[in-house]
């Protein structure tokens, strides 16, 4: 998926972007990027993120960036930020989200007299590229900008770095964060020596983790398609917010980090949440109950405290070295890192039931791994709850899976081998009260070799996030926004 954060700074702003963009870095795994607009203009540096961390490849680029306005950003698609010049001004762009028109979009954009597009490995037109050319059609940058999102289908979420500060642009409907922070400045702007009020840095963030460490304080959660100025004097709206919200529940679910919010909801409360009600809807007594790492802890946490039943670490998981399970391109690579940063505790699983909290199974490969190598070590049964229902929809906003086909998620697969069709009736498997759901779980049940499995119910999980249903986008799990 990806990353976004800007810092306006009275002084210099390079060690809150720097710390502020590597605080993104479990959003994406291809490429980081910094960009600071300086007494030269703007400088910007960009990495392959997909071989070691951001912090590592960036390190000797902090010292070299100077100046008052920065972007990072972390991409799991394309070399970002770009530094575009146009009719507009000079200006870098970092973009988060998935435009599905992108082939339609790059024809007309050729029609009106776009020369060439930069072109991606796999044959695709830069998506960064593309919102910068539609943002250049515009008469000025917020016209530019509110064309932009209004012609992409999916989503885009983006910030614009000019010499007067940075446009920060929530997707239209809201489908990704941004949040405004702020703090006191102890850097003296240029020419003044003495102020009465000391002026106050400000900073654009997907994730509000960032803020703690850096001592920003949020003052503003952006509204779906609202558009701001973020400068020196202050925040400027350009165009206010649409009605219609529907950010992703999966922020919550997986996604997001325990220390942020989203919509003033922190995402580890909301895990402890959808913990305690699988507890609720639950009657079996293991003697552990556990969570996957990472993502899974807080959910078998809430489950733990609920049941009160004993919640201890069957596994623990070795970082200092192994990268995160998907960043190695290929299948095999990524499930042999995923087996080897998770060291099993034999003392805690020989003669054991265990219950196991996960926040999804997307494609269930390598947790039916997982799986077998807790039942070589003794475990006499193992229960796994999931903190969502079953993924049956492939995601049509946001790249969170580097699945190629919605064959590739285990609901939609057991799905085709219970129905012997492609084009089965997906409604019939979505409603946890049949039975084609419930034969659906027992396939994957039995896949994965359980001794139970049980999914969330979506009204749960979204009472357990506190937003409305019709601000939530649940469409991998429901089919509908």
């Amino acid at each position: 998926m990806g990353g976004l954060f800007g810092v306006v700074s009275h002084g210099d702003c390079v060690k809150d972007l720097f710390y502020g963009t590597d605080y993104h870095s479990h959003m994406g795994t291809k490429r980081g990027g910094l960009a600071v607009f300086g007494s030269s203009g703007i400088k910007r540096y960009i990495h392959d993120i997909s071989r070691g961390q951001f912090r590592s490849k960036f390190q000797e680029d902090r010292y070299k960036l100077k100046g008052r306005i920065g972007i990072g950003v972390i991409s799991d698609t394309d070399d970002q930020p770009l530094i575009i010049r146009s009719h507009l001004g000079t200006y870098a762009l970092v973009t988060v989200g998935k435009i599905n028109n992108i082939e339609e979009l790059t024809e007309k954009a050729f029609q009106k007299g776009t020369s060439h597009f930069s072109e991606m490995s796999g044959g695709e037109t830069n998506p960064t590229e593309l919102v910068a050319t539609l943002i250049n059609n515009g008469d000025n940058f917020v016209e530019g900008i509110t064309r932009a999102q209004d012609l992409i289908e999916g989503s885009c979420s983006l910030l614009l770095l000019t010499e007067k500060g940075i446009y920060a642009a929530r997707d239209k409907f809201g489908r990704t964060p941004l949040t405004i922070g702020d703090k006191k400045d102890p850097q003296t702007p240029p020419g003044q020596t003495t102020l009465i009020e000391p002026p106050r840095s400000r900073v654009v963030t997907m994730e509000t983790s960032t803020f703690p460490n850096l001592d920003f304080h949020t003052i503003k959660h952006l509204g779906p398609g609202e558009i701001v100025l973020i400068h020196h004097d202050g925040i400027d709206q350009c165009k206010p917010p649409n009605k219609r919200n529907h950010i992703c529940a999966f922020f919550w679910v997986y996604y997001g980090y325990p220390a942020s919010s989203y919509e003033g909801i922190n995402v580890e409360e909301v895990r402890y949440r959808c913990g305690a009600a699988l507890a609720r809807n639950d009657d079996v007594k293991p003697d552990i109950v556990a969570g996957i790492p990472d993502s899974g802890t807080a959910h078998g946490i809430g489950y733990a405290n609920e049941s009160k039943i004993f919640y201890g670490r069957p596994f623990v998981k070795y970082t200092p070295t192994w990268p995160r399970s998907f960043m190695p391109q290929d299948q095999n690579v990524r499930d042999e890192v995923a087996r080897m940063k998770l060291i099993p505790v034999k003392e805690l699983i020989q003669g054991k039931s265990l219950l196991f909290c996960d926040d999804s199974i997307v494609r269930g490969t390598q947790l039916k791994d997982t799986i077998k190598g807790i039942y070589e070590r003794g475990a006499t049964e193992i229960h796994m709850r999931v903190a969502c229902p079953p993924l049956i929809f492939g995601c049509k906003y946001l790249n969170f899976s580097r699945s190629k086909s919605e064959l590739d998620l285990a609901g939609r697969r057991a799905i085709q081998d219970i129905s012997g069709d492609q084009k089965a009736d997906l409604s019939k498997f979505i409603n946890q009260k049949s039975d084609y759901y419930n034969q659906m779980v027992e396939k994957i049940r039995k896949e994965l070799n359980l001794t139970t499995l049980k999914y969330q119910k979506l009204e749960d999980l979204i009472e357990a996030i506190g937003l409305p249903r019709e601000q939530l986008c649940t469409y991998c799990w429901s089919g509908t926004e």
